[in-house]
């Protein structure tokens, strides 16, 4: 058993720089790859996100790197712009004993500074399938004598629709290469790629660790898409939030929200990944300071966070992927102390909570959302003690000097107080409680897979969970009686058949029509075309970018269903 870095014979400068940031022993992923990689031999490596990955593959290239040549000599490909920086800044700490000069290449930044750094050469280049291809065809990028291409997060990759784009940089590059590929789950398309590029790669697998929410309460509660800002708001109220982080789909969905509930009265930011490093320090230290209590991220962007003390993690929208519901509750509870997870559900998004349940071998519970009655009670409440800790502490002589003015003026005291007390809650004036509509749980007709699962209809899950039916059958999901109110249905011109899902939808209408990506409603992708509900007076916005939507380059024209 490997028990420290220096066992694993690398660089003495490298395990030099491992130590200068505090790590001694190798995580199971870095004790299985880096022998593996440091022979130069192609491998798999199936991890999650936080088990050290980045070290594992970044050691062995950085050991076999000769400083100096003035090309590429190693290329890692990720799914994001976040994680580009995240990497290239980590391996150049690694490196740095070593003059290792690395790159990270996204879009968004500058082509000139890119493609001004590569002439004067660079030893490691870490980039995103787009701008690598960009750089590629400007000739910009030379992969000719690389020895190392990494695929990092290559299901992330496989699920943004790059798969095409990795092919094409991989053929760019010498044929006798290393290969390495890391990817939380393998489908079928990830093992396609690995037959068809690698060559008798060796596997290392990191069993998951043992799902522990003990400490964690966990809740979930039930309304219609177009309330889930409103219902969070309710809860925010009542909620003893220390400091909350708050999942959401989208980039542009996390801007959204941060600004809403900033506008609500409650200080929010969002951690995007557009930040710079330096921004995302900045907002990072003022959430660890206290400055503000609520951060609101995408998995991406919160990938490689960690502070302890976060009281509450919400899951505006709930993740596809079980693990990922664990990995995000996993931030709250920590260091032996009780935390609470809350999930937003919509009735179309039982099918996702069944699986968390079955994956985390635990039932979740259904809460009821606070009423108005309840939220005013509880104001009224906090007022109260907040007056009676005052009474008690007795530190209020200068207005009860102005008090003593005003009582000889003729005012009646009781009514002074009523009048100070208003005027002391006037800020709730900018916390309106809003109205929540109620929830039609519909009781969809589940069909039989041909594993023996329950199926779905279309993108949308069956709505239906034990124990909670409510009345007889409803219509189908293409009925416009299932229509949420206040949405209109468009048909989108490709489907399954074109490989859209879900998220692509999502992604593409919020991005092309510039609208939060948490307001589009049910989606259901058939065959040759998709239905999508959105709200009615985002329609104008969605229609009119007909033709620009793209998924997996495809071209998508919309219209009304």
């Amino acid at each position: 058993m490997i028990t420290s870095f220096s066992e694993l014979n690398l660089h003495p400068q490298l395990v030099q720089a491992v130590a200068d940031r505090g790590y001694v022993t190798p995580s199971p992923i870095q004790a299985g790859i880096i022998p593996v990689m440091l022979t130069g031999r192609d491998v798999i490596g199936q991890a999650q996100t936080g088990t050290g990955k980045t070290a594992a593959f970044s050691l062995p290239i950085l050991h076999n790197i000769e400083p100096g040549l003035g090309h590429v000599q190693s290329l890692v490909l990720v799914p994001t712009r976040e994680l580009a920086m995240q990497v290239a800044n980590a391996m150049f700490e690694y490196g740095r004993h070593r003059s290792i000069q690395v790159l990270p290449v996204y879009g968004g930044q500058s082509y000139t500074r890119q493609t001004g750094r590569l002439k004067k050469g660079v030893d490691v280049v870490v980039g995103t399938p787009g701008r690598l291809l960009d750089l590629i065809k400007q000739k910009a990028l030379d992969l000719r004598h690389t020895k190392t291409v990494v695929l990092d997060e290559a299901d992330e990759m496989l699920s943004m629709g790059f798969i095409e784009d990795i092919e094409s940089i991989l053929k760019e590059t010498p044929s006798e290469r290393q290969t390495a590929l890391f990817s939380a789950t393998l489908p079928t398309a990830i093992r396609r790629l690995a037959d068809r590029y690698m060559t008798n790669p060796q596997s290392v697998t990191i069993q998951k660790e043992q799902v522990t929410v003990a400490l964690i309460e966990q809740r979930y509660y039930l309304m219609n898409q177009v309330d889930k800002l409103s219902a969070l708001t309710r809860l925010f109220e009542i909620e003893p939030i220390t400091s909350a982080l708050i999942f959401a789909r989208t980039r542009l969905g996390t801007g959204e929200l941060a600004n809403e509930l900033a506008r609500r009265g409650f200080p929010a930011e969002a951690l995007s990944g557009d930040l710079s490093q330096e921004a995302r320090e900045r907002v990072l230290n003022r959430f660890r300071q206290n400055q503000i209590k609520v951060l609101v991220a995408t998995d991406v962007a919160a990938r490689g966070l960690d502070i302890d003390d976060i009281s509450h993690v919400f899951n505006y929208d709930l993740p596809d992927d079980p693990e990922v519901y664990v990995h995000r509750i996993g931030r709250t509870g920590r260091a032996g102390k009780t935390g609470i997870a809350i999930s937003l559900l919509t009735p179309g998004e039982y099918g996702r909570l069944a699986r968390i349940e079955t994956f985390a071998k635990q039932k979740i519970a259904r809460a009821k959302l606070p009423t108005v009655e309840d939220i005013q009670n509880y104001r009224e409440a906090e007022w109260m003690s907040k007056m009676l800790a005052a009474l008690e502490r007795g530190r209020s002589q200068n207005e009860r000097q102005i008090v003593t003015k005003m009582v000889e003026l003729g005012h009646d005291p009781l009514e002074l107080a009523a009048v100070a007390l208003k005027l002391a809650r006037s800020e709730e004036i900018q916390r309106p409680i809003a109205p929540i509509s109620e929830v039609r749980e519909m009781s969809q007709r589940r069909t039989s897979a041909p594993d023996g699962r329950r199926g779905e209809r279309g993108g949308e899950r069956s709505s239906e969970r034990p124990g909670e039916r409510r009345g007889g059958s409803q219509p189908a999901w293409g009925a416009s009686s299932a229509r949420e109110k206040g949405m209109v249905r468009l048909t989108f011109s490709k489907g399954k058949a074109h490989g859209v899902r879900p998220n692509d939808m999502v992604n593409a209408i919020a991005f092309h029509a510039d609208i939060p990506g948490n307001i589009i409603g049910k989606i259901q992708i058939d065959t040759q075309h998709t239905l999508v509900d959105v709200p009615e007076k985002f329609v104008s916005k969605v229609l009119a970018k007909t033709g620009s939507y793209r998924i997996r380059k495809h071209l998508i024209t919309v219209e009304r269903a």
